[in-house]
């Protein structure tokens, strides 16, 4: 009696190809203006846009500078401009990409380049900082205990304790890039993440901060900004309802 064995399906062969990069470089000792650099890179459908930075960086050009830490999208060090869009490059894959054309990389826009794929975020920061973004509360909880937050109330500043500080909104948003003073989204997201959770008591102090001609005013609701959040925020929604809680005080 014989036995039939079934053969083992054959491994996929996954395909690799050249995808050529073109990087807009920036070294403030050589270049009086940024240039453009083309790299052809062996990649993987399932590379990201990272592998990419990191193969040019190790195997072809080790002056290439850029920004990047967990390389998992939570860190938000390695926002930069994919094809003229905000993205996280370690969230960006390549197979999501037009690979018949050449993939463009660049800096973000608005913040000062030092170098490279790299900005000062000093200013980006600054704002953060200036919206007082930590809990404040002129009460103690009970000794031993937590203090008490319904679903409800937790709810309601869910989607904006989200932010990673990545600066994709923010340098996406064209009156950020026309006017340096503006607080920007980022800083407005996390103001709101405070003035509506319930165990805060500060809420007016970040009102009163952001209702200024550099605050929520300055926004046009162009929506670019929610477009270019890699952790799919309502920017736009929250920064709406700020404006709303600055002319009613109800948070």
């Amino acid at each position: 009696m014989s036995t039939a064995v079934a053969e083992a399906p054959a491994e996929e062969v996954i395909q690799s190809y050249v995808v050529t990069f073109m990087v807009r470089r920036f070294d403030p000792e050589k270049d009086a203006e940024p240039r453009w650099v083309d790299y052809d890179v062996e990649m993987y459908p399932t590379d990201r846009v990272l592998d990419a930075l990191h193969k040019i960086k190790w195997d072809i050009d080790g002056s290439l500078s850029f920004r990047r830490s967990c390389a998992h999208g939570i860190c938000g060090s390695d926002a930069m401009r994919i094809n003229g869009r905000n993205r996280l490059a370690c969230k960006t894959l390549i197979k999501d990409l037009d690979i018949s054309q050449p993939v463009y990389v660049e800096a973000i826009k608005g913040l000062p380049l030092e170098k490279d794929l790299i900005v000062d975020m000093e200013p980006f920061f600054a704002s953060f900082r200036a919206v007082q973004p930590f809990l404040q509360s002129h009460s103690a909880p009970e000794k031993g205990k937590e203090r008490v937050q319904s679903i409800e109330d937790r709810a309601r500043f869910d989607d904006t304790t989200k932010c990673i500080l990545c600066a994709a909104c923010t340098s996406s948003c064209p009156v950020f890039w026309t006017d340096g003073q503006y607080f920007g989204p980022a800083a407005i997201v996390n103001a709101h993440r405070f003035i509506f959770d319930s165990r805060d008591d500060e809420a007016q102090v970040r009102l009163d901060v952001l209702n200024d001609k550099e605050g929520v005013w300055r926004c046009r609701t162009t929506f670019n900004c929610t477009e270019a959040c890699p952790r799919g925020i309502e920017i736009t929604k929250a920064i709406a309802e700020v404006k709303q809680a600055v002319l009613t005080g109800v948070r």
